[in-house]
């Protein structure tokens, strides 16, 4: 190939009679030809060929690599090194250019049942996934594939129960994902056959970097054949022969079917001393990457994440590279990895959605970290401390921003995924992105290695579908400092007050962005997250929770129907939470002291108000209606007469959320606007959604007469949606909820506060009254 290539190239330079200083080189489905003194060549790596011999023949030129219009198959990554640079790949817009790592298939299908097609394949015919007209096929699982389904699209309790087990003729190469019990994120397993009890012999489940036993109830298991029951699905035995159930209306005889064959497609690989520099890859589809989930694996230190460190567009010892306007979707691991080394690295522009693991990642090496630990109970005793400032090398990315791209519907197949998530890294900016439909976090800080971040102007909602006690931004700082042992780390921040900020060198703001998380937090700073400033963020369900750190400044933030929950603080940890517009009193769980200023806040009316002073906070805060412009419409804008202007608070932009590019706008999706609970502005007696439900305050005694009730107070059941939250609980249409948690239910505000303080556990217990009856219910509140 390497021959006929150079052979092609050294023939168009002769027809055209040029010496090698060519700049635009045209990769094309039709063949090789020349034309105008152009450069035509059949394959990309023909082309990248092409480029290696112009700079071997001193080209200094930048270089543009055309990928014309057309699907464009590969059979090995693309792969740019230094010597490469400058270059770009361009295509003719992410409609018409398509790069894949699949291989067109040509089975000669036969019926093998009512139902299921059969077509013998060749061995190098191998895939992970098919896909048939270009729509994504199921690998045959059980439970099957439902949408509406939650974990994973549907998950079961007996998915590898030994009484299901003896259902399937073989059971080696079954893959098996499960949650983590505490549902921080999942593990993912191979089968490589059966016990003497019965029960499937795995390996895996290294994904996650807290180990647990499976969840009991979120797993669910693929590639089993008597599991092929459904049309859409697949399986591929180990003779190579293909099952296959159509979906309705195909025509197989003319059906386009394509198997996935590559792990990444395009690899920009240099180093520190060597990098690659200057290239811009742009105006392409991308899809069809492997599943990965059984790679081999790293711990990102000691945050919850283990990676597996590639991607469909992976970069290793870069500078100045851009991917920008770029389409990334159907790919089965990391849509784009930043690895290690990066400089001046620009992600902008581009729609990344329906990827098995994170949309942007950027990561850099242990390497880099002075005296890094990598799990939860792990700690370097002080004596053996390397004590110095900063990180040790520069392998790590830095300088680089994530912009302008829509991500939705990532992590299809891992959950310990972000949207962005950044790890090991120093000065990265998230910035106008808009985020949703994922399982766990939409923006994920794994460590306090070395902060700078700027996260600003993103709308991020949607997020912790799959997961449990995370927020739509999370964090850890399991850093130096950190100890897993709460009574150590005491004494070790009290010995040593500015350790903290031996990894966290630089503060990272999170700023003028829209956050709504129903499952959790709305930012979240969790273990040892510090030296963090948040201001002018619009929080539209979850809150802000600071758990134990240090230096954090929360100032001038909107929280519609919650508050700010600082949890296990430390005696002198510099925080400070004040300007804010909150709707709860604070949330505090096992507090050393309140920081350094918890004050000037307004609050929803006097009585939230009192309950928060009476916790030696907030002697300057005031209560009232804050005078929104249109709550409605999610203007919340105050109003000059708004009482927030008293306490220092200053009016956020309300137009700059998400992404700007007119057409990732057109198809970006906005979070839901809530109906406001608490204070003068809540709307007391307003029909409300929750959990596919339709509830509403107990406000006349016609209700109260209907109920059976002693009192006008409680909230009522008026009606329930199938297959949601509500419609698969033990809650029926009229019931009315009295209690939850043990506290009295008078209102749908009670109710909204007391499920925002207990939805992270991912249950709620009620007391409802029915035919004139208390009972007591156990919620489970995420499908």
């Amino acid at each position: 190939m390497k021959q006929r290539s150079l052979y092609y190239f050294v023939l168009a330079l002769s027809l055209i009679g040029c010496s090698p200083t060519a700049s635009d080189i045209y990769i094309t489905a039709n063949k090789e030809a020349h034309k105008n003194g152009e450069l035509f060549f059949g394959t990309i790596n023909e082309g990248i060929n092409a480029v290696t011999q112009l700079r071997k023949e001193g080209n200094k030129n930048t270089l543009t690599l055309h990928i014309m219009e057309g699907e464009h198959r590969l059979k090995a990554p693309i792969r740019i090194s230094p010597e490469l640079g400058p270059l770009k790949l361009i295509g003719e817009g992410v409609g018409k250019s398509v790069i894949k790592g699949s291989k067109l298939l040509n089975p000669k299908w036969e019926k093998f049942n009512d139902h299921i097609w059969m077509a013998q394949l060749e061995k190098e015919d191998g895939f992970d996934q098919l896909f048939v007209n270009g729509d994504k096929q199921i690998l045959a699982r059980y439970p099957n594939y439902d949408e509406n389904g939650g974990h994973w699209q549907g998950h079961a309790e007996d998915a590898i129960s030994p009484e299901r087990i003896k259902t399937w003729g073989n059971s080696a190469g079954v893959i098996v994902h499960a949650m983590h019990r505490g549902e921080w994120g999942g593990f993912h397993y191979a089968s490589t056959g059966v016990d003497e009890n019965g029960e499937l012999i795995l390996s895996g489940g290294y994904q996650n970097n807290r180990p647990s036993p499976m969840h009991v109830k979120y797993r669910m298991v693929e590639n089993v054949f008597e599991e092929l029951d459904a049309p859409g699905e697949w399986f591929l035995d180990g003779d190579h022969k293909l099952y296959y159930w159509p979906t309705e209306g195909a025509d197989m005889n003319n059906a386009v079917v394509e198997g996935v064959q590559q792990k990444h497609l395009l690899e920009i690989i240099g180093s520190e001393e060597n990098p690659v520099k200057d290239i811009e890859v742009s105006d392409i589809r991308f899809e069809h990457a492997q599943r990965t989930f059984m790679e081999e694996y790293e711990p990102l230190l000691r945050s919850d994440w283990t990676i597996y460190r590639g991607a469909a567009l992976f970069l290793e010892g870069t500078q100045n590279v851009k991917i920008r306007n770029c389409e990334l979707t159907n790919l089965g691991g990391n849509a784009i990895l930043a690895s290690n080394y990066n400089r001046e690295l620009r992600i902008a522009e581009n729609h990344i959605h329906d990827v098995g693991a994170s949309g942007i990642s950027f990561v850099g090496s242990p390497e880099a970290v002075r005296s890094p630990s990598f799990q939860y109970e792990e700690f370097v005793p002080l004596a053996e401390m390397d004590t110095v400032t900063g990180p040790k090398s520069n392998k790590y990315p830095s300088n680089s921003i994530a912009e302008n791209n829509l991500i939705y519907r990532i992590g299809r197949v891992e959950k310990q995924t972000a949207g962005v998530q950044i790890a090991m890294a120093m000065d990265i900016t998230v910035s106008h992105n808009s985020i949703y439909d994922v399982p766990r976090a939409g923006i994920n800080i794994g460590d306090g290695t070395w902060g700078g971040h700027i996260i600003e102007y993103n709308d991020v909602f949607n997020t912790v579908l799959e997961s449990g006690d995370h927020g739509a931004f999370n964090s850890w700082g399991r850093d130096r400092f950190w100890h897993p042992k709460r009574e150590t780390l005491n004494e070790i921040v009290a010995a040593n007050p500015e350790m903290p900020k031996w990894d966290a060198i630089h503060t990272t703001v999170i700023r003028n962005n829209r956050f709504r998380c129903d499952h959790g937090w709305d930012i979240d700073l969790d273990d040892g997250s510090s030296n963090y400033h948040i201001y002018n963020n619009l929080c539209l369900n979850g809150g802000i929770k600071l758990r134990e750190g240090f230096y954090r400044t929360v100032e001038n933030n909107i929280m519609i129907n919650n508050g700010f929950h600082p949890h296990v603080w430390f005696k002198n940890s510099g925080d400070v939470f004040k300007h804010n517009i909150v709707f709860t009193e604070h949330k505090d769980i096992r507090l050393q002291a309140w920081g350094k200023e918890v004050d000037y806040n307004l609050f929803p009316d006097e009585a939230t108000l009192k309950q928060t002073q009476k916790k030696g906070v907030d002697n300057n805060s005031i209560f009232g209606d804050a005078l929104f412009v249109d709550a409605k419409l999610g203007n919340y804008t105050v109003k000059e007469e708004s009482p927030a202007f008293k306490i220092g608070f200053k009016n956020i932009d309300m137009d700059s959320f998400g992404v700007t590019n007119i057409e990732l706008k057109s198809l970006a999706k906005t979070p839901t606007i809530p109906t406001m609970f608490f204070g003068d502005s809540g709307e007391k007696d307003a029909v409300v959604q929750w959990l596919g439900s339709q509830i509403k305050s107990i406000t006349t005694m016609a209700e109260r007469s209907a109920s059976g009730l002693n009192k006008t107070a409680g909230v009522l059941v008026l009606a329930i949606e199938p297959q949601t939250v509500i419609g698969e609980s033990p809650l029926e249409i009229g019931d009315v909820i009295i209690s939850a948690e043990g506290d009295e239910i008078n209102t749908v505000a009670d109710l909204m506060k007391t499920y925002q303080n207990n939805n992270w556990k991912g249950k709620l217990n009620l007391t409802i009254f029915r035919n004139q009856k208390e009972k007591q219910l156990s919620l489970t509140t995420k499908k």
